[in-house]
């Protein structure tokens, strides 16, 4: 019971102390969350028994006026809602329902934390483009790619050459993308494969310093 109570007492100072310090105490420097962490832990430690001593729905009385003060209400009133983006909206509707389900705030933020990663990545996946120009009176050509290189582009970015219809001189100049992670390398290399399987060289120029590193030391090693 006791160890509930403090556990409370903890998650209301974490969450609700910079908004009583601003709203309330109209803080705005660092010594105004030094001084609250100090008195925490002095009455968590030297004052436990009296502490002890509070019943338990004063607690829950001052962690209903921290959600309370806490919550942005204009941002979630209908007219606000019609105007942000679903995924935000999702974010937030599903971390108060794990929260609300689960009664663990740490369980609603990972939920949280993790959707609205995925639905970045997502998000991020389509926003590479890929630009093709003929050149040579047809002998070579050229693509220019834009936009980040991650796991979640590189599937798209393989299916937008064309492998068998492309002369044997091939370029594709990455001077406006980014390499991220090791799926871009291996998609590069296997956009490669594809083009020597069908009699073409490829050239890729145009990457920066951090990028090119980064593919010279997986290139070959992925398994394509």
């Amino acid at each position: 019971m006791l160890a509930g109570f403090y556990g409370g007492i903890a998650g209301c100072a974490m969450i609700g102390q910079t908004v009583l310090n601003v709203k309330t105490g109209q803080a705005r420097t660092r010594i105004s969350t030094l001084v609250t962490g100090r008195l925490l832990l002095a009455l968590v430690t030297g004052l436990s028994s009296t502490m002890g001593q509070i019943p338990m729905v004063a607690l829950a009385a001052v962690m209903m006026v921290v959600a309370i003060t806490t919550v942005d209400w204009h941002s979630v009133k209908p007219s606000t809602l019609k105007r942000m983006p679903v995924p935000e909206t999702l974010v937030m509707g599903i971390t108060v329902a794990v929260v609300v389900i689960t009664g663990n705030l740490a369980y609603g933020v990972l939920v949280g934390v993790i959707l609205a990663m995925v639905l970045f990545a997502r998000r991020v996946a389509h926003v590479i483009t890929v630009d093709r120009t003929l050149a040579g009176a047809g002998e070579s050509v050229r693509y220019e790619v834009v936009g980040p290189l991650f796991f979640g582009s590189s599937n798209d970015l393989v299916e937008q050459f064309s492998y068998a219809d492309d002369p044997t001189s091939v370029t594709i100049d990455l001077s406006r993308a980014q390499i991220w992670d090791a799926s871009s390398v291996a998609a590069l290399d296997s956009m490669e494969t594809k083009y020597r399987d069908h009699g073409a060289t490829v050239t890729i120029e145009g990457l920066d310093e951090r990028s090119t590193g980064f593919r010279r030391r997986l290139t070959g090693h992925l398994g394509v």
